[in-house]
């Protein structure tokens, strides 16, 4: 048996990992901060239902891509550990992060957004692994709220960067000429409020990578999983099957991206697209099952088959995201949109920082309670307070002022609190040899049903409610109701040790 982990290596691994969150959470903010200026300027037009179109596409095409780097990027961890495929995952999205901004269409910015979120949607699954396999039971409520908080500190860091940029757009520029870069470049990288600038600021992280290599330590709970032989049975063959699984949201993406396409094809391509994803999606998992042969290891939390509980945590994950992605995450551009054509600049970063604010606090309290009270009755809490906020914020503001930045900050809370019970719940529902893939799976499978919905704000923000940001959303936030009865199928893991 191994030596017990040192207190110094439990807290660089959980250093390591907040970073990471916090850079995820800065990555997930940046699209809709700069969404605006940069598809006006990519696609040259002014037409806010056509940025909105795209808009929804974009932040769908990042969450379908989360959900294949989440399986992907789990399966390699569960393979050849937390910590070597952590630092790969953020390796990926920062580097294609920091392309974003070399972009020249709406196309282009699209591809590498969906590259990025393929690390992105890694990271989060595999940080969550380590830290919750590295630290005792007792500490799962508050390292969970840390997790949510961390991620959502960078989302408040993009509002905070944008504004900084706004203000020495100018000083940048004097910065640039003097080193010698030509003047049609410092011109493409300063117009439009400097959104290629703050893009490229996305790259940032990849030096995070060489601090988790040199110092943090692997899980030990995996570390017994290799002794034991079992991380030899993830093939790598079996990642065709979630190459195969993509192909169906790609599939989505594209039905809802062209006007031609009847809605009748589209209802239907998106179900058959989702049935695809599911079955790629389980194929590694599927074939991992059947190599090891062991029945116990067929199940998880409350003696479930752990198949089931991955497509139960999709569902309450799917809740949870289309209910930010799909409606609450629209604030900021929809601040910009009022506010346009007035002396107000700043507001969809106002707005953000609200919600980054809101959430931090959410987050944190969300896990303390959950940890607390049960895992299941928080859940449901949260559902009717998230559900309340949105429609508070949609339905009672119609300008930019300071009701509209503390319901924002209320609707932040409420709606991002999930990511701090996510955390908590989904690693107790998986044993060790699963738990990254597992939870990976559950947690951005979930992203696909969002970036459903997500494709749905936009259209119906486009086709029904004539650009209005409010009516669309509201109608999104009423997801919550689903979460409300999909909770009651989950066991509850209150006072469980983790599954080994």
């Amino acid at each position: 048996m191994s030596k017990p982990m040192s207190n110094s290596g439990k807290w660089a691994a959980l250093g390591a990992a907040i970073l990471g969150w916090m850079f995820d959470g800065f990555e997930m903010g940046l699209f809709p901060l700069v969404a605006d200026p940069a598809l006006r300027d990519l696609l040259q037009t002014q037409d806010s239902g056509e940025t909105g179109k795209w808009i929804g596409i974009i932040t769908a095409g990042f969450l379908v891509g989360a959900a294949t780097g989440g399986v992907l990027f789990g399966w390699l961890g569960d393979r050849i550990g937390r910590v070597r495929a952590m630092a790969l995952s953020i390796l990926t999205y920062a580097l294609f992060s920091g392309l974003c901004g070399f972009a020249n269409s709406a196309t282009t910015l699209l591809i590498f957004r969906v590259l990025a979120s393929l690390g992105m949607g890694g990271e989060w699954s595999l940080g969550v692994s380590l830290v919750m396999e590295l630290w005792p039971n007792k500490s799962r409520g508050w390292l969970a709220g840390v997790i949510g908080a961390a991620s959502n500190v960078g989302f408040i860091l993009d509002a905070v960067l944008s504004m900084g940029l706004i203000t020495v757009l100018e000083s940048l520029r004097g910065f640039m000429l003097t080193i010698g870069l030509p003047m049609e470049t410092v011109e493409r990288l300063l117009s439009n409020g400097g959104w290629r600038v703050l893009m490229m600021c996305g790259a940032a992280p990849a030096l995070l990578t060489f601090v988790i290599r040199l110092f943090v330590p692997e899980s030990e709970k995996w570390q017994e999983e290799e002794t034991k032989g079992t991380t030899s049975n993830w093939a790598t063959v079996d990642l065709l099957g979630v190459l195969i699984g993509s192909l169906g949201p790609l599939g989505m993406l594209y039905l809802w991206a062209d006007n031609r396409v009847p809605l009748s094809l589209r209802i239907v391509g998106t179900l058959l697209g989702l049935t695809m994803a599911i079955f790629g999606y389980l194929y590694p998992v599927t074939r991992y099952l059947t190599r090891i042969g062991g029945s116990q290891v067929l199940l998880g939390a409350g003696k479930q088959p752990v198949r089931k509980l991955m497509l139960l945590g999709a569902m309450l994950s799917g809740v949870a995201l289309l209910g930010t992605w799909g409606s609450m995450q629209w604030a900021a551009p929809w601040a910009a949109s009022l506010t346009k054509g007035t002396e107000l600049t700043h507001a969809k970063e106002y707005t953000q920082i609200a919600l980054g604010v809101g959430a931090v606090v959410g987050t944190i309290l969300a896990a303390l309670v959950g940890h607390r009270f049960g895992r299941r009755i928080t859940y449901f809490g949260l559902c009717i307070l998230a559900l309340a906020s949105a429609q508070l914020f949609f339905g009672t503001n119609t300008k930019f002022d300071t009701w509209f930045v503390v319901s924002g900050l209320l609707g932040g809370a409420t709606t991002a609190a999930f990511y701090g019970w996510l955390p908590l719940y989904l690693p107790e529902l998986f044993p060790t040899s699963v738990r990254a893939t597992g939870q990976g799976f559950a947690f951005n499978f979930g992203r696909i049903l969002a970036a459903v919905g997500t494709l749905q704000t936009g259209a119906l923000m486009k086709e029904v409610f004539q650009g209005s940001y409010p009516k669309a959303c509201s109608v999104m936030s009423c997801v919550y109701l689903i979460g409300m009865v999909v909770i009651w199928f989950v066991p509850e893991t209150k006072g469980d040790d983790l599954p080994s």
